[in-house]
């Protein structure tokens, strides 16, 4: 019999590769990292993305490149024998340190790097024709993305908000763009600086023309893009102006304020973190005591049931192997099947009386004299209160059979 068919199996929708500038594998080690881990690494617009293999489609890790790079060629000293490249990347005033296989590779990465960076193709880097070719591809794709997106450092806040933000966060940067107020597509750029311990604020107006923009300065300068402009000005700072990025820091530590009970001060108190459950519920030092075992009260002798007799002891023994025997009066039972009357719960509970041990049976039958005389003794021993009636009844019985014996012969 064939078997049944199995239904096709659907393979399992999974997501389209990302598309970056240049791909690699890159070992990298942050600030707070104690060793090199392997990634498959890719660079998208102003941003490093990191995957666990080359087939995935999700990042886990993720570096947003600013407006200005730096490089260094410093070998670690803990690599000594390590046939690796290394070089490292200053970021927001941290040192972010890379691995690579080959010293092709290391000027790869830095090509690229550069090249989204400052949007130009470097020619400083010991590069061939290809790899020049593919970074001024990387080029034209980044200025188009650009020129559709706004810059991280620029934000809708006033004239007077962006000065305090610069103010407040100088970690941040020191530059930022914002809308203009006259309205319209312009923009402004404000930047602080500090000179002699004073803080210097400037604001520059930048102007719409078409699809450029052009920077209202002694001698105007015209950009593609937003992001150009921040170049211009980074780049004619000698790196002294860096974009402004604002990083949403989260706490780890629950918190609350509570006055001082002595002096009265509000003070900053961390909340504790409540211990896990047990598996099973437990009761406090305090809690609910267990409650002592109730008193057996024993039951009294007048209210137990009375003990069960052996069975043996509530029939007669048949004497004898006589044949049985029509009786012409039905209503009288045989003798050997006599059933004695129960006796009364006084009684038993009394002196519970043991019956008599009778004599094994004769093979022959016994003469009627002797049975009668054992029958009634035995009916008075057991019964006292009942032997007259019953010595009657056995003897009118044993009279009849005579009778019946005698017409029989």
């Amino acid at each position: 019999m064939a078997s049944a068919l199995s239904p096709p199996r659907v393979p399992k929708h999974k997501g389209a590769l990302p598309s970056h500038y240049y791909e690699s594998f890159l070992e990298k080690k942050g600030p707070h990292d104690q060793d090199y881990k392997k990634f498959w690494a890719g660079l998208q617009g102003c941003t490093l993305y990191f995957y666990n293999s080359n087939r995935d489609s999700q990042h886990v890790e993720k570096l947003v490149l600013g407006a200005s790079v730096k490089f260094t060629h410093e070998v670690p000293w803990e690599s000594s024998g390590d046939p690796g490249i290394y070089f490292g990347l200053f970021l927001r005033n941290q040192l972010i340190k890379f691995k690579v296989e080959s010293l092709e590779s290391r000027e790869m990465w830095k090509g690229f790097i550069l090249t989204v960076v400052e949007l130009r193709v470097p020619s400083n880097l010991t590069l061939l024709p290809g790899h020049l070719y593919m970074m001024a591809e990387a080029l034209a794709k980044e200025e188009a993305r650009r020129a559709l997106e706004l810059p991280s450092c620029f934000l809708k806040v006033s004239r007077l908000d962006a000065q305090l933000l610069l103010e407040r966060y100088p970690d941040c940067g020191n530059l930022l763009l914002r809308p203009s107020g006259d309205g319209g597509d312009d923009v402004s750029v404000t930047t602080l600086q500090t000179f002699n311990g004073t803080s210097v604020v400037r604001h520059y107006k930048v102007k719409r023309e078409g699809p450029k923009y052009v920077i209202d300065v002694e001698e105007p300068f015209s950009c593609a893009s937003l992001d150009s402009v921040v170049n211009y000005f980074v780049s004619h700072t000698n790196n002294a102006l860096v974009p402004f990025l604002l990083e949403e820091d989260y706490e780890k530590v629950l918190g609350h304020v509570e006055a001082d009970k002595e002096n009265g001060e509000s003070v900053w108190v961390a909340s504790s973190t409540p211990a896990a459950p047990s598996p099973g519920p437990t009761l406090a030092l305090g809690g609910p005591k267990k409650l002592p075992p109730l008193p057996i009260t024993p039951v009294a002798s007048q209210d137990r049931s009375p003990p069960l007799l052996n069975q043996d002891e509530n029939y007669m023994i048949p004497f004898g192997d006589n044949p049985a025997a029509n009786y012409m009066n039905g209503d009288v039972p045989p003798p050997s099947r006599l059933v004695p009357k129960p006796r009364t719960l006084a009684e038993v509970q009394a002196k519970p009386l043991k019956p008599p041990v009778a004599p094994k049976p004769e093979p022959k039958v016994l003469n009627s004299a002797l049975a009668k005389k054992l029958a009634v003794g035995s009916m008075q021993t057991l019964f006292p209160t009942t032997a007259p009636k019953l010595a009657d009844l056995t003897a009118e019985l044993e009279e009849k059979l005579q009778r019946r014996q005698a017409l029989e012969h």
